[in-house]
């Protein structure tokens, strides 16, 4: 009850705020009605769509300040915009209150366009889609200066990765590792980690998949970028694997070898990964998705069980077939992979099983 009285207090605060936003901004349109809801995300910022005349709209943004540092957005939106990348326009914000209000890019995200071409086997439309991510994601490393965002280094790495044993483990299955599989998952936590920093390091968006891409307008060409505030400085191979192994859609093998292809040649040609073979790009490429995998299990648990977002659990099984499909492939994964599989996988199948 107090939540709720607090988001309609909100909601109120940033309806009133925005009209008069748009009073200055429009002066001859009517006055704003009701803001409508548009989403919430993985985060406590709330999106509203404002529509002050038939033919125009904006996006209205709570991001309460005692939960959501706005700056970084504000920061990274600018470098977005310098760049040329097609990040929606900052129209104004007031940081203090956590109100924003930004360029609609409209409703037509990446996934259920990709879903119905994967469904309906159009794999040239699905192509395009892709090779459009890709090149606006070649453009984000050329353009934008890593210098200018935090370092994503070992310790942000391994922070990421305790979600796993603290939210996915210990949490959510009931599971607390004894000193000998600690001692397994921090061996897992040094190499991967050791894999991320080995590789070229460039500005890396952070959570670039089908869910924050959109076809502004239903257009084609390049993808709006969404939830970009959390970019870091850090390993080329990371956006890309958010990409193509997507927590929300998964592609055969032999797709993924085309896209990563186009990715590659892309970047050679801007002298990005001059020095790096086909093969070492694909090992970087997979132990990245073993560390962003590992992190994703653990951010799912957390969304499920600390802000009851009970609708990521569906979600855990393509990230659990990522980790152990790939993980079998390296060595070095060999004793964190065995726990998994036999400890935890079945724990974690059951806990999904539908209940009759």
């Amino acid at each position: 009850m107090k939540q709720a009285t607090e988001e309609d207090s909100r909601r109120a605060g940033l309806t009133a705020w925005v009209r008069a936003r748009l009073r200055q901004m429009l002066p001859d349109a009517p006055e704003l009605g009701e803001l409508e809801i548009v989403s919430g995300d993985a985060s406590h910022r709330r999106y509203f769509r404002a529509r002050p005349t038939v033919e125009t709209s904006y996006i209205a943004v709570d991001a309460p300040p005692r939960k959501e540092d706005s700056r970084p957005f504000v920061e990274v939106t600018r470098l977005l915009c310098t760049a040329s990348l097609r990040a929606p326009e900052l129209h104004a914000a007031d940081l203090g209150q956590g109100y924003m209000l930004l360029e609609d890019f409209g409703d037509q995200l990446y996934l259920p366009h990709l879903l119905r071409a994967r469904e309906s086997g159009d794999f040239e439309a699905a192509d395009r889609l892709y090779r459009a991510a890709i090149d606006s994601l070649l453009d984000l490393q050329q353009h934008v200066d890593p210098r200018e965002l935090p370092a994503y280094g070992k310790t942000e790495l391994t922070r990421e990765m305790s979600l796993f044993p603290d939210w996915f483990c210990r949490r959510w299955l009931q599971v607390e590792p004894n000193t000998e599989q600690m001692e397994i998952i921090d061996g897992c936590f040094d190499f991967l980690c050791g894999a991320a920093l080995a590789q070229t390091q460039v500005a890396v968006h952070r959570d670039y998949h089908s869910r924050n891409l959109m076809l502004p307008d239903g257009e084609s060409g390049r993808p709006g970028i969404l939830d970009f505030q959390d970019a870091v400085h850090g390993a080329c191979s990371y956006d890309l694997v958010s990409l193509l192994r997507d927590c929300y859609i998964k592609w055969d093998r032999r797709r993924l070898e085309d896209w990563i292809g186009h990715y590659l040649e892309g970047a050679r040609s801007r002298g990005m990964v001059t020095e790096v073979s086909d093969a070492q790009f694909r090992r970087d490429f997979d132990l990245m998705g073993l560390q962003r995998h590992l992190k994703v299990l653990g951010i799912f648990c957390r969304l499920t069980i600390r802000d009851h977002k009970l609708g990521f659990l569906a979600d855990i099984p393509l990230v659990m077939e990522y980790f152990t499909e790939v993980a079998r492939e390296y060595r070095e994964m060999g004793p964190i992979l065995s726990w998994f599989r036999r400890e935890l996988e079945p724990r974690a199948r059951d806990k999904l099983r539908p209940v009759n």
